[in-house]
């Protein structure tokens, strides 16, 4: 399987994103795939006319696309577009709108995590999954790059590799940050 493409993010494309309903938007659209602004507006709780013009500014900056096999004269579908973001913080410094994405980001993490909890899984589900936390490891920067850089060629692997058509969507979640 080919690697996803990859998009640096830039400042004007961080502030179009860095909303929490278009990050909601497209968190949605990846995970549970192509949708209109009708299915949209039910699953996050909003107005299909809210949704439709957040929609809009996704795909005018290239986040999302038209599903133009699934939609008709009447009904708009949208999907993901299938690409990897990658930013740089250290690109940005000073830039409001990436601490609003790094917030929602964090709250969307700490959301599944939350569903996780909540809901019944099987011994084996329960058994198959981590929380992790680890305090007491002592890094220098490179050092915390090289070990970020491990574990995303890790999940890369698995992502790269042939996906089970019975397995089930799995939410894998790195934070690694120093501390004081």
């Amino acid at each position: 399987m080919p690697a996803k493409p990859i998009r640096r993010m830039d400042v004007r494309s961080l502030r179009a994103l860095a909303h929490p309903l278009r990050m909601d938007i497209l968190d949605t659209l990846k995970a549970d795939g192509p949708a209109t602004s009708t299915t949209l507006a039910g699953r996050l709780g909003e107005s299909t006319g809210t949704l439709s013009w957040h929609l809009r500014l996704l795909a005018e900056h290239g986040f999302i696309e038209e599903d133009v096999e699934r939609g008709t004269k009447r009904e708009r579908w949208w999907r993901a577009v299938d690409e990897r973001q990658v930013l740089e913080p250290s690109d940005m410094p000073g830039e409001r709108a990436l601490g609003i994405y790094l917030g929602a980001i964090v709250r969307q993490c700490f959301d599944r995590t939350e569903r996780f909890l909540a809901e019944d899984w099987s011994p084996e589900w329960q058994s198959a999954a981590t929380l992790s936390d680890w305090q007491d490891l002592r890094l220098t920067p490179e050092q915390l790059a090289a070990l970020n850089a491990d574990l995303l060629a890790l999940v890369d692997r698995y992502a790269g590799a042939p996906q089970d058509p019975d397995g089930s969507p799995v939410s894998v979640q790195i934070q690694s940050f120093p501390r004081k």
